[in-house]
């Protein structure tokens, strides 16, 4: 239920159809629940397995990729990924990372904007970096450029390490 919810905007059925054309409405549903099966299995973890249990008692590992699966389902052209690693171990995280670049290749199409303070995870996404400091851009280009840009030291790690 918590990725076909992601669907809303994609289906035509509404309560009318269900009221007055239930096959339409069913047939419909049986594609949603069809699709939502399959973004449960993009992932690394057994999502798909875990389909029947409330999203509150799955691991938070298992709920972030229940909550990127529900935004698929709306087939955006931009995914907006915000911390997507907060709160998970260094498994985890490298399963998240695996499962964000299978997804990239299997869909090239798609935009995605990571925002995450956690640099492997940045490291893992060479295309473009861009580094803001209170809301302000202090840098940007590859990860290797802008990790060594001493403002961006400067901004994260402190003023002794930027002159280190």
């Amino acid at each position: 239920d918590n990725v076909i919810i992601g669907m809303h905007t994609r289906t035509r059925t509404g309560v009318l159809t269900a009221l007055f054309r239930p096959g339409a409405s069913r047939r419909e549903m049986a594609a949603c629940v069809e699709k939502a099966e399959t973004l449960l299995k993009l992932g690394s973890g057994d999502l798909f397995e875990q389909r029947y249990r409330p999203a509150g008692t799955l691991a938070q590992a298992d709920r972030r990729r229940l909550e990127i699966a529900r935004a698929l389902a709306s087939q955006p052209k931009l995914l907006l990924l915000d911390e997507p690693s907060v709160g998970m171990d260094d498994t985890e995280t490298d399963a998240l990372v695996a499962d964000i670049t299978r997804l990239r290749v299997q869909n090239p199409a798609l935009s995605v904007v990571l925002i995450e303070h956690d640099m492997r995870v940045v490291e893992a996404f060479p295309q473009h970096v861009t580094c803001i400091d209170y809301g302000s851009k202090i840098a940007e280009g590859d990860f290797a450029a802008v990790r060594a840009d001493p403002r961006v030291q400067e901004a994260y790690l402190g003023k002794a390490v930027a002159h280190a």
